[in-house]
């Protein structure tokens, strides 16, 4: 077997154990709050909030010393040892302290949740993605695995937390010892050439991103269009579940659903690339902006759980797309040197700041106008954001920051 079907394979397994691990210990989050922690909307909105905080402070330091070390695996290897403690970190940590004070809660769930898996998915997406265009497989390929791996773990975690939510907090861990295993096991070759270009990073070099035009207007599609996906999302299981007869065939229809939409998303993984190959890295953030729209407006538009369940599918399809488009743009319109910075402080950091702003105030407008209300209002500042993106975006290459031209662009 070649070393790039080796470590494809390899980096494939980790992408699925790390979403098993986040999905059993994070996909019912928010009914894990409201149900098990009896928090209101708008408390959750907070722990949210906090979260996103955390993620955003990690998420820089993550895009440089990723960028700074090049091809070594050490921070998948931290991100890893880290997990294998959220099972007894919910259970014996984060559930008592949220019962006891909601502000201390969240601030020691934010700095958990957010260097793990809010900024370490960040972390290990970007690093992956370099891997592939080391070796010459696409990002999406790979990526498919986690979505498989979520979708395996959420199909059980409904009826488990029927049973007790604790089961899927110990599967976590579990799900995170094989993952620090396959880590140790991985080994990448670093050439001269790729030496040469990790240590070329400057912090000047970060700073020359922050005079671009074409940056700034990227990260205005990334607040405007991609931020409204995580805040739908928040509290999306809380809504559907009131739907039905019982909380606790909510729950478990949930899983279900969240489970098959997983999977449809593993599907588009694959099929991602081609797309956004056709129709232009561009294009692809354009169209994933019109899903999501479409499918926020249609959440708080539908009345009954069949229409809702529709909705929600739409996810599978916009999310692959957006993902391979973002990272297709900015290889194709930024230095590759900084590939890591880019997509963490570029997509990731601007994500949750937007999070940040909106994760309390959306969680108000919850608790006052409702569920339906709120999506039509967000589905439309989304299609507003997507509309002016279409003349703001660039479907040209731009000049390589990197002045030594340290690097060619590569396709993913």
């Amino acid at each position: 077997m070649s070393k790039s079907k080796v470590v494809y394979l390899k980096l494939s397994a980790y992408f699925f154990f790390f979403f098993v691990t986040w999905s059993a210990s994070y996909s019912l989050f928010s009914i894990w709050l409201g149900q098990e922690i009896n928090l209101s909307g708008a408390d959750t909105g907070i722990v949210f909030s906090v979260n996103a905080i955390f993620a955003l402070c990690m998420q820089p330091l993550y895009g440089y010393i990723s960028d700074k070390i090049g091809l070594r695996k050490s921070i998948l290897t931290f991100i890893s040892v880290l997990l294998i403690f959220v099972g007894p970190f919910y259970i014996y940590v984060y559930g008592p302290l949220l019962k006891y004070n909601t502000i201390l809660g969240a601030v020691v769930g934010g700095i958990y949740l957010g260097t793990a898996f809010l900024a370490g998915v960040g972390a290990i997406e970007s690093y992956v993605e370099k891997i592939g265009r080391k070796y010459n497989f696409e990002y999406g390929r790979s990526r498919m695995w986690g979505s498989l791996g979520w979708a395996a773990a959420t199909f059980f975690a409904g009826q488990l937390f029927n049973i007790n939510p604790n089961i899927n907090f110990w599967i976590a861990s579990i799900s995170a010892i094989i993952l620090f295993f396959i880590i140790l096991s991985i080994s990448i070759e670093m050439s001269d050439e790729d030496l040469e270009k990790a240590q070329s990073v400057k912090i000047k070099d970060v700073c020359l991103l922050f005079k671009l035009k074409e940056f700034w207007l990227f990260i205005l599609y990334v607040i405007g269009v991609t931020c409204f996906y995580n805040v739908y999302d928040q509290q999306f299981p809380l809504y559907y579940s009131s739907m039905f007869s019982s909380k606790e065939i909510g729950n478990q229809i949930f899983g279900y659903l969240n489970s098959l939409q997983v999977f449809l998303e593993a599907g588009m993984m694959f099929m991602a690339p081609f797309i956004v190959n056709k129709i232009g890295a561009k294009k692809g953030l354009i169209l994933a902006g019109l899903l999501m729209s479409f499918r926020i407006i249609g959440s708080g538009l539908a009345t009954e759980p069949i229409l809702i369940s529709c909705m929600k599918l739409l996810h599978s399809v916009e999310l692959p797309i957006m993902l391979i488009a973002v990272f297709k743009y900015l290889a194709a319109n930024f230095d590759t040197r900084l590939s890591s910075i880019l997509y963490l402080v570029g997509y990731q950091f601007a994500s949750q700041v937007g999070a940040t702003v909106l994760s309390p105030v959306i969680g108000r407008f919850y608790d006052t106008v409702g569920f339906s209300s709120t999506y039509i209002i967000m589905g439309c500042i989304v299609l507003v954001f997507t509309i002016i993106s279409m003349f703001t975006l660039t479907s040209t290459k731009k000049e390589n920051l990197d002045t030594t031209k340290v690097g060619n662009v590569n396709s993913l």
